[in-house]
C-alpha cells in the first residue's frame, strides 16, 4: 500500500510539475525569446573563435590575429549607447514598429550586412576592410542585446522572467552550436566565404520573431512612464541647447540616479552582488580547456564531447528548471541556490584535479557545472530584470550586464599566475572561496527581500501621485 501511494504521489507531483513547465514554456513572449536568443548568439562567436580561425587558416600572423579580439570591447561598454536605445526614435520605423521593434530590426540589419561584407573580404587582401565589416556585425550585435533585453523585461512580469532567461540562454546556446561548430563544418565543405553567407542569412530568424512580436509598452504609456519617474518635458518652445540638456538629463542621469534614489544605501551592495555573482565562474572557466588538454590529458576531441555537447544539454536543462524554479518559489531563493551551487561545483574540480584522469568522473563534473551554471544564469538575469525601472529599462539593464562580467574577466586573467603559484587543485579551490561574497550578498538579498520591495513600492507610489520624480 505505502509503495503504491508513493507510487502514485510521485505521478501527481511529475505531472504536476510537467504541466506547470508546458504553461510556462508555451507562453508566446517566452517562445519569442527563444528565436530572439538565437539571433543574439549567432554574431558573437562570428567575430571572435570563428573569426579567428578563419584569420589562422589563411596564414594571418599570430600577433595580428590577436589584435582582432578587441572587436569585443564593443559589448563591454555597450552601457555608452544603450539611452540612445531607451529614447531616440526611428524615423518612420519606430512609429510603425514601436520603440524596441525598430531598434532590434535595425540592429539586426546591421549585423547581417556586417556578416555578408565578411563573407566576400578576402583577409589575405585586406585585414583593414575586414576589421571595420567585423566592428559593424559586433556594434550592431551589443546594440541588438541592448534591444532584446529591454523587450524582454518589458514583455513578462518579474515571475516569468525566470522562464524568459530560460529561453533566451536556449536560443543563444543554440547560436553558439552554428556560429560555432556549424561555420566550421562549412567551411571545411565550402568556403569561409559561403559560411559566413549562410550566417548571414540565419538572422532571418531575428527578423521574423520582431515582425510577429508584439511592442511590449506604447508610445503614449512609456511617455506616462518616464512622467511619473521624470516630472516635466522640456517644452518644444525652449532653444536648442535647453532642449539638449534636458535629454542628457533624461536619457544618461536620471537612469543612475533613479536607482540610487530607489534603493538608497542598499545600492552599493545591490551593485556589489551583480558585480561578483559571476566572479568564481568566470574566473574558472579561462583555465578549464588547458586543464582538460594540457593536465590531465584528455583528447580534443573527448574535451569537445564532454564540454561542448554534453555540456550544451546540461546547460539547458539547468536553465529550464531555473526558469521554472523562479516561477515556483520566486527570484531570491534561486538567486542564493544558484551561488551556492556555482561555488560547489568549483570544489568538484579539486577533486578531479587530485585523481588519475577518468573521463566518467569529467562528464559528471562537468554535467553538474554547468547544470549550476544555467539555474544561476537563469536567477541573475531575472534578478537583474526585476530591479530595473521600465522608465529607463535598456540604459539600467545594460549597466548590470557590463557589470556583471568585467570584474570575473578582470580576475581570469591572473588564472595562469595562479595556476603557476598554486596548481590547478590550488586554483580551483581559490576560484571556490571566491564564490563566498556572492553568497553571502545572495544571503543579504534573501533575508532584505521585503525591504527591497519596499522602497520599490514607495518610488512607485510617489511617481504616481505626482511626487517630486528624481531629484538632482
Amino acid at each position: 500500500m505505502p509503495s503504491r501511494f508513493f507510487n502514485a504521489g510521485s505521478r501527481t507531483a511529475l505531472s504536476h510539475w510537467l504541466r506547470e513547465f508546458l504553461h510556462v514554456y508555451s507562453r508566446r513572449p517566452v517562445l519569442l525569446m527563444l528565436l530572439l536568443g538565437f539571433s543574439a548568439g549567432l554574431p558573437l562567436l562570428l567575430v571572435f573563435s570563428t573569426l579567428l580561425a578563419r584569420l589562422a587558416d589563411v596564414g594571418v600572423e599570430t600577433a595580428t590575429i590577436g589584435f582582432f579580439a578587441w572587436l569585443g570591447i564593443t559589448y563591454s561598454v555597450k552601457v555608452i549607447w544603450a539611452p540612445v536605445i531607451d529614447w531616440v526614435r526611428i524615423p518612420l520605423f519606430s512609429r510603425l514598429m514601436g520603440q524596441r521593434r525598430s531598434w532590434m530590426l535595425l540592429a539586426q540589419a546591421g549585423v547581417a550586412v556586417g556578416l555578408w561584407w565578411m563573407a566576400w573580404i578576402d583577409p589575405t587582401q585586406d585585414l583593414t576592410l575586414l576589421a571595420l565589416a567585423g566592428l559593424l556585425v559586433a556594434f550592431s550585435s551589443a546594440t541588438q542585446d541592448i534591444a532584446i533585453d529591454a523587450f524582454r523585461i518589458e514583455a513578462a512580469s518579474a515571475r516569468y522572467q525566470g522562464a524568459m532567461s530560460a529561453a533566451y540562454v536556449f536560443g543563444y546556446r543554440l547560436a553558439l552550436l552554428f556560429a560555432g561548430a556549424g561555420a566550421l563544418y562549412l567551411a571545411s565543405a565550402y568556403s569561409w566565404s559561403w559560411a559566413y553567407v549562410v550566417m548571414s542569412m540565419l538572422m532571418g530568424v531575428g527578423v521574423l520573431a520582431v515582425l510577429i512580436a508584439k511592442e511590449p509598452v506604447s508610445d503614449a504609456e512609456r511617455k506616462a512612464r518616464l512622467a511619473r519617474t521624470w516630472g516635466v518635458e522640456a517644452k518644444g518652445s525652449e532653444g536648442t541647447l535647453a532642449r539638449l540638456q534636458h535629454w542628457v538629463r533624461k536619457a544618461v542621469i536620471a537612469p543612475f540616479v533613479d536607482f540610487i534614489q530607489r534603493y538608497g544605501r542598499y545600492a552599493v551592495l545591490i551593485l556589489l552582488l551583480v558585480a561578483v555573482y559571476r566572479v568564481a565562474d568566470l574566473a574558472m572557466g579561462v583555465m578549464a580547456n588547458p586543464f582538460y588538454l594540457n593536465f590531465m590529458g584528455f583528447t580534443k576531441v573527448e574535451v569537445a564531447n564532454v564540454t561542448k555537447v554534453f555540456g550544451f544539454f546540461m546547460t539547458i536543462i539547468g536553465s529550464a528548471a531555473g526558469g521554472v524554479l523562479v516561477v515556483h518559489y520566486g527570484i531570491r531563493p534561486i538567486l542564493l541556490i544558484g551561488a551556492i551551487m556555482t561555488a560547489a561545483s568549483n570544489l568538484l574540480f579539486v577533486l578531479v584535479a587530485q585523481l588519475p584522469a577518468n573521463l566518467g568522473l569529467l562528464a559528471m563534473v562537468v554535467s553538474a557545472d554547468n547544470l549550476s551554471g544555467g539555474i544561476a544564469t537563469v536567477a541573475l538575469i531575472a534578478w537583474l530584470s526585476s530591479m530595473t525601472n521600465t522608465a529607463f529599462t535598456a540604459t539600467q539593464y545594460a549597466l548590470f550586464s557590463s557589470l556583471m562580467t568585467l570584474p570575473g574577466k578582470f580576475l581570469g586573467g591572473f588564472s595562469g599566475v595562479a595556476v603557476s603559484l598554486g596548481g590547478y587543485g590550488g586554483f580551483f579551490l581559490i576560484s571556490a572561496v571566491m564564490g563566498l561574497p556572492a553568497i553571502l550578498l545572495c544571503w543579504w538579498v534573501y533575508r532584505n527581500g521585503d525591504k527591497l520591495d519596499q522602497r520599490v513600492s514607495d518610488a512607485h507610489k510617489q511617481a504616481e501621485q505626482g511626487g517630486a520624480g528624481i531629484d538632482f
